[in-house]
């Protein structure tokens, strides 16, 4: 059988992908010493932004392998995307992986990543069932590893056994509604698929978004999700909250509108209920935590609940709408996580709320900017946090017509998610009157932040002010997407 080599040149974003997997393997085998390993950090962030700035080229609409994998503008911003937070996850690990207990397994760590990252560009591209739980699986085994990374440090173990059972259960789950698909249309690529809504193919709809719902933290999918963020190392927490989330909404958002657009009814329906008690639960849950990683876990259930807005729409606005919500998301949970694992490492592990009581006092510079960053998340303006909810529900009620059921039922799903961004900004301020109001009679002592995180807090500080009045990123996010 010949072999068409030419087809990988379609495939750029993977490919550079494999080649940064093959030079992390190399360099952490040829580095056994510290010493040897100061460069190891730079070079995988380097290759890390190459990457970035080669798939920042315009990509045209293409299939390989037999329509299996396919490319286009909208899907290389959206790699560009989780490029981006993976490039932030890398630089704020330094001081984190400098420690002696996780300094010799820094190799591992970064090939992890990136395997995992390979795995979300493989199910991105995917448009074949076979290659999106392929893609799917690459990214869930390497992640389950990272979340037990630091196995005898803060539960780190029992967070990567309840990920990894998660995992399989629901990946059993989604590939049960998947062999149901498959039942009623005889095909598993998404663009030949042709549904009519069934006894057969409604159950394969529940049993497919039910798998992807545990992936996503979605209400009532979302119960592993607190005690796995608790458990998992602080960066991989961020990791885990905006990269792999962000990917799979894309997918999810893709494969709703390709394959079961037929059945458009069905499934809005089903992601009103789900984005209404995502969002409403995920903030009652919030305000009793003390926790800030059990925090921001539930605020990551209630954001998953705003980025699936974006879908309810199914219009051209939707897919522009998701990718700019997830690129805010991105910079702004990344600095909120990469100031709690700065202030872990200097506080003895400790991530309880009550631990940032006057933290302005000793420390007003990450004071400022967590403040900057929570205010983003909640929606205030003028930060982008504001603007990409803004976008959100404008994509969501893009075309409802409120006299219409569905219609009135997406005004007024806008209209609770819009109740609880005042929820949302009750938590979030809950952080910001603890640093900035509460008394602490032995307060969190004054320190130096290591070069790492200031750049990775720079570069988060930066996307959370400027994405919001530079038009000109959600003006390159909706050309791909329109295009």
């Amino acid at each position: 059988m010949n072999i068409d080599y030419s087809q990988f040149l379609k495939m750029i974003p993977e490919v550079t992908l494999m080649t940064i997997l093959v030079i992390a393997f190399i360099a952490d085998f040829c580095s056994s010493k510290a010493s040897e390993r100061k460069w190891f950090n730079p070079l995988m962030c380097v290759l890390m932004l190459v990457h970035i700035l080669i798939n920042l080229s315009p990509v045209a609409t293409s299939t390989t392998f037999g329509g299996m994998y396919a490319t286009n503008a909208s899907i290389g911003v959206i790699k560009s995307i989780l490029a981006v937070g993976t490039l932030i996850v890398m630089i704020q690990a330094k001081e984190w992986l400098s420690r002696k207990d996780t300094a010799f397994k820094e190799g591992e760590f970064y090939m992890l990543v990136v395997s995992t990252l390979l795995g979300m560009n493989m199910m991105v591209s995917a448009n074949h069932f076979l290659l999106f739980f392929l893609g799917l699986e690459m990214a869930s085994v390497p992640m389950a590893c990272l979340v037990a990374f630091d196995k005898y440090r803060h539960n780190s173990a029992e967070a990567g056994a309840k990920f990894i059972l998660t995992a399989t259960f629901s990946s059993g789950v989604m590939l049960y509604g998947i062999s149901f698909l498959y039942a009623a249309a005889g095909n598993l690529y998404f663009d030949d698929i042709n549904l009519t809504a069934s006894p057969l193919t409604i159950m394969g709809l529940v049993f497919f978004f039910s798998g992807l719902g545990f992936k996503i933290s979605l209400v009532p999918f979302h119960f592993w999700t607190a005690d796995s963020y608790q458990g998992a190392p602080t960066t991989v927490t961020g990791y885990l909250s905006v990269v792999s989330k962000g990917a799979v909404a894309f997918t999810l958002c893709a494969i709703l509108m390709k394959v079961f657009s037929p059945m458009l009814e069905y499934w809005q329906y089903l992601l009103f209920i789900v984005i209404v008690l995502s969002i409403t639960v995920a903030n009652l849950f919030a305000i009793r935590q003390s926790d800030l990683k059990r925090f921001m876990a539930f605020s990551s259930i209630s954001q998953a609940g705003y980025i699936m807005l974006a879908v309810v729409g199914d219009n051209a606005m939707s897919t522009t709408a998701l990718s700019y919500y997830v690129l805010v998301y991105v910079v702004a949970n990344m600095s909120v996580f990469t100031i709690i694992s700065a202030i872990e490492e200097h506080n003895g592990g400790v991530v309880d709320m009550d631990s940032y009581n006057g933290l302005y006092k000793t420390n007003p510079k990450l004071a400022f900017l967590m403040t900057l960053a929570l205010f983003s998340l909640g929606g205030i303006p003028p930060f982008a946090g504001m603007f990409s909810k803004f976008f959100v529900f404008m994509a969501a009620l893009k075309g409802a017509d409120i006299t219409t059921t569905m219609g009135g039922l997406a005004y007024a799903v806008v209209f609770i998610a819009l109740l609880n961004t005042v929820v949302s900004l009750y938590y979030y301020l809950l952080i910001v009157k603890a640093m900035f109001i509460k008394h602490n009679d032995n307060p969190l002592p004054t320190f130096t932040s290591h070069a790492n995180t200031k750049l990775a807090l720079a570069l988060c500080t930066l996307g959370v002010v400027a994405f919001g009045v530079c038009s000109f990123v959600y003006n390159w996010i909706n050309v791909a997407s329109v295009g």
